[in-house]
């Protein structure tokens, strides 16, 4: 038996074909364009996102027997309004989860409506990359699309609908439309109103692992699948990747080195941070998570190389920082590139240099980037700590965390312990293990995880560099407030 888990990232789309034993026998992406019409804007065109599964599913099947393929599970970047008219068409391009325009919407419901009401309605105050201030934004400057909607959906979802004609969602996506009460699980009458939208225009609401139909007739014949396989409900990029790595149940934790960072706290009981700074979402599994989220990571690096010093050549600039430079750099990066989620909400922020000099080189300047996005995971993980959730240790995935070096620099900031997975595959191998549950092949996530994922791979911190690494952090902290003011007038 094969069962196909979908990674919709925001730069491609990731296919794997998983057996049953949780080995990955192939993999596809497909590359699609990102649209910044603006400074801080973010948008992609929807059919881009369905193009990549139907190009990309045959080919992922090439070699392999297409009647075995017995579930499809997707998860998928969050967030992104997907906005459908009543014959089910995309209204305009989806505005994304690290899209900047929406500031006077999030200022209009943490400051107006209040951030108490909102914490009590959803679990959660207002981001500018949430769906709820989108929906606000669009209703103010697109009155006439707006009021053509029909349907809202998130990405993942979009896709769910094309394969099977359902408008589902799943809870742990639906957690991060700031449309959802997430402690009752169940659409929020109040965010609605707020919003000046009807339970009617949003999509039914699953569990991630339930089964949300089957594959329409003429998209099995032209994806090449049996009309059987069945669709589940999906999750979040988020949740899924923590399904993927076993960040399942009481206490366990998961840092992800993606287009975003997030670091992902799972939890059986439901809770809120008081000070919201990080967001309370359901989980995958059935239960819940604290998840403190950065809007640039692997971004920041991807930016540095590509763009700034015009070189694709990762391990070979890395190669350039040697390990007695390591907490001993005197340039400081604020990884602020799309303004910042999680904890500091500030959508005015933006990336910064601090501590150049004439002996500055350009090695200096990459550590200093990798560092930046550390530094930026441990704002959220004191967060955690100091609302007393204990982190004796951490999963580590995305594509930041192929880089040994970045790995170890995370690994010596937090000082705790990183564990990689023996297959680190991200959201779509989580997806895939969600299938496996729909199916029947496992009674729960907890009991698919047990059997299929285990660790690889641990990075131990080095108490002595641990120790200059506190020392840089609590520098580096010092830094964004000195700012702070400045960002918001040079805008």
């Amino acid at each position: 038996m094969y069962f196909i888990g979908i990674d919709l990232g925001t730069s491609a789309c990731k296919l794997l074909l998983v057996g049953e034993a949780g080995q990955v026998r192939n993999t596809v992406t497909r590359d699609y364009p990102l649209a910044f019409p603006r400074p801080g804007w973010s948008e992609q065109d929807p059919a881009h996102w369905w193009s990549a599964v139907l190009e990309g599913v045959p080919e992922l099947l090439s070699g392999f027997d297409a009647n075995e393929v017995k579930g499809i599970g997707c998860g998928g970047q969050m967030h992104g309004l997907v906005a459908l008219d009543g014959a089910d068409g995309v209204l305009r391009p989806a505005i994304l989860w690290n899209d900047g325009r929406t500031a006077k919407e999030v200022d209009y419901l943490n400051e107006t409506v209040g951030r108490d009401k909102l914490s009590q309605y959803t679990a959660n105050i207002a981001f500018a990359g949430f769906t709820a201030p989108k929906l606000l934004w669009m209703r103010a400057n697109e009155p006439e699309l707006f009021a053509k909607i029909e349907k809202i959906m998130l990405p993942k979802d979009y896709l769910v609908y094309h394969l099977t004609g359902v408008h589902a969602t799943d809870y742990s996506d639906a957690s991060g439309t700031l449309l959802l009460d997430v402690e009752h699980k169940c659409w929020s009458k109040e965010m609605c109103g707020i919003c000046g939208v009807t339970e009617n225009q949003l999509p039914r609401l699953y569990e991630s692992w339930a089964p949300v139909g089957t594959l329409l007739p003429e998209i099995a014949k032209t994806l090449g699948l049996p009309e059987s396989v069945v669709v589940c409900a999906g999750a979040g990029d988020n949740a899924a990747a923590a399904v993927g790595t076993e960040t399942v149940g009481k206490g366990g934790c998961n840092i992800s080195l993606g287009t975003s960072g997030t670091i992902f706290i799972s939890s059986d009981q439901f809770g809120v941070d008081p000070h919201n700074a990080l967001h309370s979402f359901a989980h995958a599994n059935g239960g819940y998570h604290l998840m403190g989220c950065m809007l640039s990571a692997a971004s920041c690096n991807k930016w540095w190389q590509e763009e700034i010093i015009g070189t694709e050549d990762y391990a070979g600039e890395q190669a350039r920082i040697t390990p007695d430079k390591l907490g001993n750099n005197h340039v400081y990066f604020l990884p602020y590139l799309m303004g910042e989620r999680s904890p500091i909400n500030d959508t005015n922020a933006r990336g910064t240099f601090i501590g150049l000099t004439m002996d500055t080189t350009r090695a200096d300047m990459l550590q200093a980037v990798l560092e930046g996005v550390a530094f930026a995971i441990r704002d959220s993980f004191e967060v955690a700590r100091s609302l007393g959730v204990d982190i004796p240790r951490s999963n580590i995935c995305g594509g930041g965390s192929k880089s040994p070096l970045w790995k170890k620099i995370m690994s010596n900031v937090l000082g705790i312990p990183l564990d990689i997975v023996a297959t680190e595959q991200g959201p779509g191998y989580g997806g895939a293990i969600l299938a496996m549950v729909a199916t029947g092949q496992y009674p729960t996530v907890q009991a698919a995880c047990d059997a299929l994922v285990s660790v690889s791979n641990t990075i131990a911190p080095d108490p002595a560099l641990t120790a200059l690494y506190e020392e840089r952090y609590q520098q580096f902290r010092q830094i964004y407030p000195a700012c702070k003011t400045l960002f918001g007038r040079l805008l």
